[in-house]
């Protein structure tokens, strides 16, 4: 059975990790924007916990696979100490998780082919 070459999974894995860490980052910011709606009318509004009790468990989901994803792309894309410090605490501020993101792709954090690239046509 033939398998791809090397450089293709490896990039197959690198694609796939960018991907996941996209999406968790919006999944996460939303949960959080979510959760803090929730709470604005549960304390301020209405008094209602509803949106608390349906957004508090999917953020703390979506926090958790932020976490996980982020932690995997600080190993797999060779992310400084700095970085990866700081990827782990955008999961805190609201929306910090999609600042940390487009930060990051901007710097070419989130592809090293593409940041390798542009250094040496640089």
């Amino acid at each position: 059975m033939p398998t791809a070459p090397v450089s293709t999974r490896t990039d197959l894995h690198r694609r796939s990790l960018l991907a996941a860490f996209r999406w968790m980052a919006a999944i996460e910011a939303v949960t959080w924007a979510g959760l803090l709606v929730g709470m604005f009318f549960k304390y301020v509004a209405v008094g209602d916990d509803i949106g608390v009790r349906v957004f508090g468990p999917l953020h703390g989901v979506a926090f958790i696979g932020y976490v996980a994803v982020a932690l995997a792309a600080w190993y797999r894309l060779r992310w400084g100490l700095w970085t990866g410090l700081i990827g782990l605490a955008a999961s805190i501020p609201p929306l910090g998780t999609v600042v940390f993101e487009r930060v990051a792709a901007a710097r070419g954090l989130l592809d090293p082919a593409a940041r390798a690239e542009a250094d040496r046509s640089a």
